[in-house]
C-alpha cells in the first residue's frame, strides 16, 4: 500500500480552480486502487495537506497521468502559494481499532504483533 501526500499553501482561487478541484476529486475515486483520502489543515502556518491512499504505484501512477492531473499541476501557480507532494510506501499500520480509517480494509497486519 502506499500513500501520496499533497501538502500546499492556499493562493487565489477562481471559478477554473474549483471546476478542476471536483473534477480530479471525481476522477481519483474512479481509479482502481484508489482506497480513500484525508484531509488536513494546520491552522498556524494556514497549510492544508491531502493525503490519499493507494493499493499500488501503478494505481496511483494512473492519477499521476490523467490529464486532469497534468492540467492542474501545469496552472497551479495560479492558485497556489506553493506545493509539496511527498509519496510513501505504507510498512505497517496498526491501532485500536476505534477510527474508521479509509484504507483499513487494505492495511498490511502488523509484523511483530504489534496492535
Amino acid at each position: 500500500m502506499y500513500s501520496s501526500t499533497f501538502t500546499f499553501a492556499k493562493g487565489q482561487y477562481d471559478d477554473e480552480y474549483h471546476r478542476l478541484d471536483q473534477a480530479i476529486a471525481e476522477a481519483v475515486k474512479s481509479i482502481p486502487g484508489y482506497l480513500g483520502e484525508e484531509a488536513w489543515e494546520n491552522p498556524a502556518t494556514g497549510l492544508i495537506s491531502t493525503v490519499y491512499y493507494w493499493e499500488s504505484l501503478e494505481a496511483l501512477h494512473t492519477l499521476m497521468h490523467h490529464p486532469l492531473h497534468r492540467q492542474a499541476k501545469a496552472q497551479q501557480a495560479r492558485w497556489l502559494d506553493g506545493y509539496q507532494v511527498v509519496i510513501a510506501q505504507i510498512i505497517k499500520t496498526y491501532g485500536d481499532n476505534r477510527l474508521r480509517m479509509p484504507f483499513a480494509a487494505q492495511a498490511p497486519a502488523p509484523a511483530d504483533g504489534a496492535s
